[in-house]
């Protein structure tokens, strides 16, 4: 049985029962028996299913936050917001789709020759419990639009979203098993990868997750995407607004709770700015309520699950053991839920889980440069590279360093990192490969065939 918890409050919430092995088998069968239906669909006919999923998502977004909040602590006024995302989402593929898969005639010695873009079949998603809608949709949409049929694996504290979204789905119309939910332990999702009717993999998590799943996928030969996790910098430099940087580095520390693959991990301060800089993002991050994530007032929940904190409390023990200074937060408070405060670290040196690791959760790690060629260096000295961030008042020069010297994937400008339908998301090094959203999302999930009449 899988085991609900409520991580505000440590209680159980309810109990669902794992699929056997002969049940998950024909559940596979039938998805991969609709996906062939569901690729003779129309363009015209999918876009009308997803717009129909937006707005039972628009609709229902209360609802879902509430499911969220239960689940995993998201803040209610979060979840809302994520809800709503993931409309947007829907919309972007529904109008985009037909456009970004249309034949690209190529000019050869043939009196015809084309690239088409075809639907692999079936596609295993395993997709984490930190945005349990969004990390779903956001590989979801472009890959139904496609044509190909989707296996959801959710995180195991988010079965009742999983369920949800596969409701979401019947009730706007999707053909019956073109996206099924399945509810099996760790151990069985090889066996999926493995399977015949299986095309393709796709998996949002931690690095040792993705490692795994990269090797399932290699042995069988089955193409994979893997967004995997983060410890994102971001840069200060002399010239930074100090008031914008300070406000961008707390909002994107806290979203989710610090839960964030792309939160704003590592801040790296030049000498310059730094007492003004921590000054400032102290006084911010001593405005944020810790707090039920029901109460609308709450801008930071609990942690989703009780191992999760304690992993994170011993990484910031062992920063500070390693010469780290604590000014704020960084104990464990005496009250139910797996709540952590929200802490800030400075004089976070090299070697330590709060230079080296992700630290998932609402701890902040300032970091100070000499200069800017060392906050480069800082920056860079990770094995991580999904998101990071430069604030300058000289954006053009802010804008090279963001282009041409951040080993990173995502690389925003006076701003915190975010994903956007209209962009490609993803990231280098341990951070994964391939991407999505965007056109560069739905092709990772196509055959890209050369047609050629002579």
């Amino acid at each position: 049985m899988i085991t609900m918890i409520n991580p505000a409050n440590g209680k159980k919430i309810k109990e669902y029962a794992v699929m056997k092995k002969k049940e998950v088998s024909g559940i596979i069968a039938d998805v991969s028996k609709a996906q062939k239906g569901w690729s003779e669909q129309p363009m015209k006919e999918r876009a009308r299913i997803l717009n129909r999923v937006a707005d039972l998502l628009e609709k229902d977004k209360n609802k879902l936050a509430q499911l969220i909040a239960e689940e995993m602590g998201k803040p209610l006024k979060q979840g809302v917001g994520e809800a709503g995302k993931c409309a947007w989402v829907c919309r972007y593929y529904a109008e985009q789709a037909e456009n970004f898969l249309k034949d690209e005639p190529v000019d050869t010695d043939a009196s015809k020759s084309y690239v088409s873009f075809q639907p692999l079949g079936t596609v295993l998603a395993i997709m984490p419990w930190n945005y349990p809608l969004w990390q779903v949709f956001r590989f979801a949409a472009p890959a139904l639009m496609a044509g190909n049929a989707v296996l959801l694996k959710h995180s195991q504290n988010s079965t009742g979203c999983s369920l949800a979204i596969e409701k979401l789905f019947a009730e706007a119309g999707l053909p019956d098993h073109v996206f099924r939910s399945l509810i099996i332990e760790r151990e069985q999702t090889e066996d999926v990868i493995a399977h015949k009717q299986v095309h393709a993999v796709t998996l949002t998590g931690s690095t040792a997750a993705g490692k795994a799943v990269a090797t399932a996928a290699g042995k069988h030969l089955k193409k994979c995407v893997l967004e995997l996790g983060g410890s994102d910098p971001y840069l200060v430099l002399d010239d930074a607004d100090i008031d914008l940087a300070a406000k961008k580095c707390v909002e994107g520390r806290l979203l989710n709770s610090g839960q964030s693959c792309i939160a704003a991990k590592r801040w790296i301060v030049t000498e310059k700015v730094h007492d003004r800089f921590l000054e400032k993002t102290e006084a911010l991050l001593r405005q944020k309520k810790v707090g039920d994530p029901f109460d609308e007032s709450t801008d930071v929940g609990p942690m989703a699950r009780g191992d999760l904190r304690d992993e994170l409390h011993q990484q910031v023990l062992e920063s500070l053991k390693a010469g780290a200074q604590l000014h704020m937060g960084g104990e464990i408070p005496d009250r139910d839920g797996f709540y952590y405060p929200v802490t800030l670290l400075s004089n976070v040196q090299p070697g330590s889980p709060a230079y080296d690791d992700e630290l998932f959760g609402p701890v902040a790690s300032v970091i100070k440069a000499k200069d800017e060629e060392d906050a480069i260096r800082i920056a860079n000295d990770s094995v991580f590279g999904l998101g990071a961030a430069v604030f300058s008042r000289d954006t053009a020069r802010a804008e090279n360093i963001a282009k041409n010297r951040l080993h990173a994937g995502c690389c925003f400008v006076n701003d915190f990192v975010k994903s956007d339908p209209r962009l490609p998301f993803g990231g280098v090094g341990e951070s994964g490969y391939g991407r999505e959203l965007s056109r560069y999302g739905i092709l990772e999930f196509v055959n890209v065939k050369t047609v050629w009449v002579g």
